[in-house]
């Protein structure tokens, strides 16, 4: 039986291998060692999945942005009601100079209480906030809060939407 996807989650699936594919060919030319392979998985498992030094190396992918009017201007439609609520009081609790921070710790927590059925999963990031850059998040990799407990061998940022200035590890 093939399960039909709505326009939403097929532009979500789009989403996750663009940033899956921008972290992917960063992560080539920063380190040297390949990383190949994608292909998209099911909800108990990270979202995507290559394979990395002869093995499977998941992926879960998410979204860095800096406010609701930029989460839709940037993917075109209307945000579910969770991701609309985190931004909202992102935009309405937090002072300007601040959100990227707040937004990068609150993307790291939320992580943190997944669980997945897999042996090795990496968590990057894209930030897709047009003012915020690869230069700010290294600026601010000593006040990020990477939970103690949480699922991910690696954690890594793509510091612009495009991809175009690069990788950041921010754990370990």
């Amino acid at each position: 039986m093939v399960s039909r996807l709505n326009s939403s989650e097929q532009e979500k699936i789009a989403l996750e291998h663009q940033a899956a594919k921008l972290f992917m060919r960063w992560y080539e030319q920063q380190t040297g060692k390949p990383i190949r392979h994608l292909w998209h998985n099911r909800p108990t498992k990270p979202d995507v999945s290559c394979r990395f030094e002869g093995e499977r190396l998941d992926l879960e992918v998410a979204h860095l942005y800096g406010s609701e009017q930029e989460a839709m201007q940037i993917l075109q439609r209307e945000l579910s009601d969770k991701t609309r609520q985190e931004l909202q009081e992102l935009e309405k609790n937090t002072a300007p100079e601040s959100r990227l921070l707040t937004a990068l710790n609150r993307i790291l927590f939320n992580k943190s209480l997944k669980q997945y059925k897999t042996k090795r999963v990496w968590l990057v990031i894209r930030n897709a906030h047009p003012a915020w850059s690869k230069t700010q998040i290294q600026a601010l990799q000593h006040c990020i809060t990477v939970p103690s407990s949480h699922p991910f061998e690696e954690i890594w940022i793509v510091g612009d939407w495009e991809g175009k200035s690069g990788i950041v590890q921010l754990y370990p």
